[in-house]
């Protein structure tokens, strides 16, 4: 193993070495010409060094078992963050009913997992496609495949969000469990020196992100179970908390009655059927009859609406 001892004497943290098998001119060439690390000023909990060790020496029980283990103190950390979640809530309905459209921009999972939640709200609550719109690095190819780079990039993301005419009544929510993500921060720097109201939803405090967002979102994981594989903890807690989101602010449009999902497009037999029960429940009638209602209204809400109508 190549003796890394002399890069402390030039001033390379011991904490940060990497042993690589290369002469030593040429592993100080490549310190010096591109940098891997980067001091920064708060702690990135997302890079510390997992709470379990020896993974590869564990049966797929104990494997399972520090999973679930670790998987289940998100809720609470979810939990520490509500009151933020609250106000970012509260922006996200008030410019929907005014007018506007949420706009989600991350990169790799935090990407994935705002186009998750994006594509997920016509069929359940019956809007339009244009309402909630997700963004990522490297555009919808790389939803599949990650495309090298994209992220970096501190432009692209403002460019992006003006190929989909964004203005002041939107809100950008970006999301980035680091919350050092060039691509996220550069479009939301844009987003607030145009007028345009900002969030964003981190897992680290004191981020570059948190302090760049009007109303940032922090939910502290620490450690991930795989060190430093942010899809497992930080992108449950990132997909609980645009849950919330969404959904609170398709409640507040009114996009729910009662409990129900009253809007939702009927694109399958399943929603036609829980449709049909609904129907059913509400105007407490056959179920031929609100097949026949659902059918010929198209929504749950319209068939209600149209059968009480006519009985007044």
């Amino acid at each position: 193993m190549e003796d890394v001892g002399w890069l402390a004497k030039i001033g390379f943290p011991s904490t940060r070495l990497i042993f690589i098998k290369l002469p030593k001119y040429r592993l100080l060439s490549l310190l010096l010409k591109e940098p891997k690390f980067t001091t920064l000023s708060f702690s990135k909990t997302t890079e510390e060094s997992s709470n379990y060790d020896d993974l590869e020496r564990m049966s797929v029980r104990e494997l399972l078992l520090g999973i679930n283990s670790e998987d289940k103190t998100v809720p609470k950390s979810v939990e520490r963050a509500l009151p933020q979640i609250e106000a970012l809530a509260t922006l996200v309905s008030e410019k929907l009913k005014n007018g506007g459209r949420l706009f989600y921009i991350g990169a790799g999972t935090s990407g994935r997992l705002g186009i998750v939640d994006a594509s997920e709200c016509p069929p359940t609550f019956g809007v339009d496609h244009g309402l909630v719109i997700g963004l990522m690095a490297g555009g919808d190819k790389a939803i599949r495949k990650a495309v090298e780079f994209a992220e970096d990039s501190k432009e692209q993301g403002w460019l992006d969000l003006q190929a989909v005419n964004v203005t002041n009544k939107d809100v950008v929510i970006g999301i980035a469990a680091s919350g050092t993500t060039p691509y996220v921060i550069g479009a939301l720097e844009q987003c607030n020196a145009n007028g345009i109201s900002t969030g964003c939803i981190t897992c680290n405090e004191g981020s570059p992100l948190a302090k760049t967002a009007q109303y940032p979102v922090v939910v502290v994981v620490g450690p991930e179970f795989v060190t430093g594989s942010t899809r497992m903890k930080a992108g449950t807690a990132q997909k609980l908390i645009l849950n919330m989101i969404s959904t609170t602010a398709m409640i507040q449009l009114g996009r729910v009655e009662g409990n129900k999902m009253v809007d939702m497009q009927l694109s399958n037999n399943k929603l036609v059927d829980r449709g049909t029960r609904m129907i059913m429940e509400e105007l407490d009638v056959m179920e031929d009859e609100a097949a026949y209602l659902l059918e010929k209204h198209g929504s749950v809400r319209k068939a209600v609406k149209a059968y009480r109508d006519e009985r007044t």
